[in-house]
C-alpha cells in the first residue's frame, strides 16, 4: 500500500496543486469543493475552499485540502516532500520553478549522496527536497 502526502492550505490548495501539477507534468487533478459536498454546512455556500483534491505527480498521488471555512491552522509547518528527478536537468527546473516567490533552503547542487539536491520552500509554504537519481 503505498503512503500518500496529504497537505493543508489557507484557501489556496486549488492554486498549488495546479502549481504542481505543471511544474511536475502531473495529471488526473481531482478537486472537490466544500460547497459542492453532499452535507456542506449553510455556511460554506458559495465557498471556493477545497474539502478535497489530488494530482497524479510520477508514480504519486499528491492529496491536499484546504482547512475548513472560517478554520485556521498551521500549513506544512514541519513536514517536506521528497521527490527523486531522473536527472540533474530535471532536478535543476523542479527545484527552480518551485523556489520562484519562495525560499531557499539548501540550493540545489552535488552532495555526496546525490549529483543534483536541493531543499526549497514554495510560496504556498510546502517544502521540498529534489533529488535526482545518483
Amino acid at each position: 500500500m503505498p503512503l500518500m502526502p496529504y497537505l493543508h492550505f489557507q484557501g489556496n490548495c486549488a492554486e498549488a496543486l495546479e502549481f504542481y501539477r505543471d511544474i511536475f507534468d502531473g495529471t488526473g487533478l481531482q478537486l472537490m469543493r466544500y460547497a459542492d459536498q453532499p452535507e456542506a454546512k449553510p455556511e460554506w455556500k458559495g465557498a471556493m475552499e477545497v474539502m478535497h483534491g489530488q494530482v497524479v505527480l510520477g508514480d504519486g498521488v499528491l492529496m491536499a485540502s484546504d482547512f475548513p471555512p472560517g478554520m485556521e491552522g498551521d500549513a506544512q509547518a514541519g513536514v517536506s516532500i521528497m521527490q527523486s528527478a531522473p536527472d540533474i536537468e530535471t532536478g535543476r527546473g523542479w527545484f527552480d520553478s518551485l523556489a520562484q516567490e519562495g525560499a531557499v533552503v539548501q540550493d540545489y547542487g552535488p552532495t555526496f549522496f546525490s549529483p543534483g539536491f536541493g531543499m526549497v520552500k514554495d510560496r504556498f509554504g510546502t517544502h521540498w527536497m529534489i533529488a535526482a537519481a545518483g
